[in-house]
């Protein structure tokens, strides 16, 4: 039975990530990357589909507690028990020329008995390895055994003594304090050689330097500061560092609902997540990542404009089908278990709008112009310019067909925007004129057709009555200012109808025909997006308390999920969630700035109240 979501704590090496419960077992590892194979998939079944536990002998009394080394993904899980204590190191060297996860046991008082139970099942559970034993010494170093089924082969080198039972790889040894017992798991291909041994205590070390260098590139500092790093260090954990993608989770089919069927792989490079996630990184400073996605943009949208995807492989591959998976029953029974994401077919306008945003801003900050990427975002623009008003499946994929989705017109106005302001700002050659002409079509169509009268607010779709979270973003991208009586008025019928308990809805799936069996979690990113519109609206004091409630919703080690469900104070949906912590990181940002810019206008220090906010200014990162 795999933990709780909320339960998981995360370590990756830029290639592939691993789940890690409390209790010590890895329930998921994709390798050799994020969207490979599993060969640990007890997170969606049980222990024989695939973990790794490591922990003290069952029946012993312990304590655990764990935590995060510094600013860094290493691991370290305490376990204390009346005869002794040990941590668990847990962490995967990024950079290293191969992927690797390794464990090391370190003996911190007295004596704890400790067990090793190692099942690899490839496949996501289905496939059996062969395991050999390898002999300590030469090239070796330490013993283990090496298992290989097809393409794949994973090798287990530890000091301490294995055994196979029952078609598991098992030890059982005792820590004394200082003891140090290290279980280091390396992937190759299978038709290549072993890779060589490597010192696990220079890779621990190798790899407290690789995030302690990277984490101090950030000069962010405050009140929020932080939950804003932590979720900056998950984020660089989510991009493939071979390309530069940027996938939306490490997880596939962990259900937006609790035992429902809205189970979805995030193991792609969606342009929406991986554009706001560059964002994010860049408003921090971040301006190696932002070059690298950029270069995996280009890559992956040449080509015909009409081609172009919502999402892409981490390598840029363009052919991802679904398929389920029917051998594993799901997250505590939530099937099906699902592969691929046949959505990546699907028409959704707003990516055009998160794209030109990004590019935008990317050369605002700095970023070194390319004459390529101009032309790809033209060649985008005069595409856009002829289906921008064909109906789409929207911003939440939607599987009951195309829609006239309001937020999907208002960002085809942000792409149209945010070039227009490039080719002003960088003197970019361009038809300024034309794309005017388009931008005011655009915005009266939307304000005509996107607003319901009777409700005074603006709906989902045109001509529609239900509302949809997305509407939160229409001033925070600069559609209309936050002082138009629209807004307000929009902003408190989503209050009145998307809320529950405090937290943010997308839609109401009970009302909305959206394809799929009603019931979800409340989605986060939408709840951090009401508190900016508080915080736009001048409500700092409710904008403040809210994010920190948000915010305070992170597990014991700083992560979130895609959802939340209120009535069960349970993680829903994937994890961690990239859309979850970037809208934590740009929120937090926010409201710092906000207090800052109070503090210089009024003399009030920040965090004492003041004026009301100022309108974020789109130009500044």
């Amino acid at each position: 039975m795999p933990a709780h979501i909320e339960d998981y704590a995360l370590v990756g090496d830029g290639h592939t990530a691993a789940l890690i419960s409390r209790e010590g077992s890895v329930d998921w590892l994709c390798w050799p990357r994020f969207d490979s194979g599993a060969c640990f998939a007890a997170l969606l079944g049980s222990d024989e589909h695939g973990s790794w536990r490591l922990e003290p002998v069952p029946g012993t009394a312990v304590a655990s507690t764990r935590r995060y080394r510094g600013e860094t993904l290493i691991l370290e899980t305490r376990h204390e028990s009346p005869d002794g204590a040990v941590t668990v190191i847990d962490f995967m060297p990024p950079g290293n020329g191969r992927s690797e996860l390794v464990r090391i046991v370190v003996g911190e008082r007295g004596q704890v008995p400790m067990r090793m139970s190692l099942t690899l099942r490839f496949d996501y559970g289905l496939s059996v390895p062969w395991v050999t034993r390898l002999a300590p010494g030469g090239e070796h170093r330490m013993g283990g055994i090496k298992a290989v089924v097809g393409p794949d082969t994973v090798v287990l080198r530890t000091s301490a003594e294995l055994r196979g039972e029952n078609m598991h790889t098992v030890a059982e040894f005792t820590v004394a304090a200082g003891d140090r017992i290290p279980f280091v798991l390396t992937y190759s291909a299978s038709h290549e050689r072993l890779p060589p041994a490597k010192d696990p205590f220079d890779l621990l070390e190798h790899t407290e330097r690789y995030w302690q260098d990277w984490i101090g590139q950030c000069d962010v500092r405050g009140r929020y500061a932080e939950p804003i790093r932590r979720s900056l260090i998950t984020l660089k954990a989510l991009a493939y560092k071979p390309t530069g993608g940027i996938v939306a989770a490490p997880t596939t089919s962990l259900p937006e609902r609790l035992g429902g069927s809205r189970n979805w792989d995030y193991r792609y490079c969606w342009l929406r997540d991986a554009t706001i996630t560059l964002l994010a990184l860049m408003r921090c400073g971040f301006y190696d990542e932002a070059c690298a996605w950029r270069v995996w943009l280009e890559r992956a949208l040449a080509g015909s404009p009409a081609q172009a995807q919502i999402m892409y492989g981490v390598a840029g591959e363009r052919r991802i089908p679904e398929m389920e998976l029917g051998w594993l029953p799901g997250y505590e029974g939530a099937a099906p278990v699902r592969i691929g994401n046949k959505a990546v077919g699907q028409l959704q306008l707003d990516i055009y709008g998160e794209v030109m945003n990004a590019l935008h801003l990317a050369r605002v900050g700095g970023l070194d112009g390319d004459n390529d990427v101009w032309a790809v975002q033209c060649l985008m623009l005069e595409h856009l310019e002829a289906i921008w008003v064909e109906p789409d499946e929207g911003l939440w994929e939607v599987r009951s067909g195309p829609r006239q989705f309001t937020f999907s017109k208002v960002m085809a106005w942000v792409a149209f925007d945010r070039a227009i302001r490039s080719a002003e700002k960088f003197n970019l050659s361009a038809p300024i004129d034309r794309w005017r002409s388009v931008r005011e079509r655009i915005h009266a169509d939307v304000c005509a057709k996107g607003w319901n009268e009777e409700r005074q607010c603006f709906t989902q779709v045109y001509g529609g009555d239900e509302l949809d979270a997305s509407l939160l973003l229409i001033p925070l991208v600069g559609f209309l200012p936050p002082h138009d009586p629209r807004i307000a008025s929009t902003m408190a019928a989503i209050e009145k109808d998307l809320m529950f308990d405090g937290f943010v809805s997308r839609y109401r799936t009970h009302q909305v025909d959206d394809g799929l069996p009603p019931g979800e979690g409340t989605f986060l990113a939408c709840s951090f997006w009401m508190v900016d519109n508080l915080a736009l609206q001048g409500r700092m004091q409710e904008a403040h308390a809210m994010y920190e409630r948000l915010a305070g919703l992170a597990n014991d080690v700083g992560l979130l999920s895609e959802e939340y469900d209120p009535d069960t104070g349970r993680f829903t949906g994937n994890f961690p969630q990239a859309f979850s912590h970037v809208a934590l990181v740009h929120t937090g940002l926010n409201l710092m700035r906000h207090e800052q810019s109070i503090a210089q206008a009024t003399g009030h220090p920040p965090g004492t109240g003041g004026d009301p906010a100022p309108v974020l200014d789109n130009e500044s990162l």
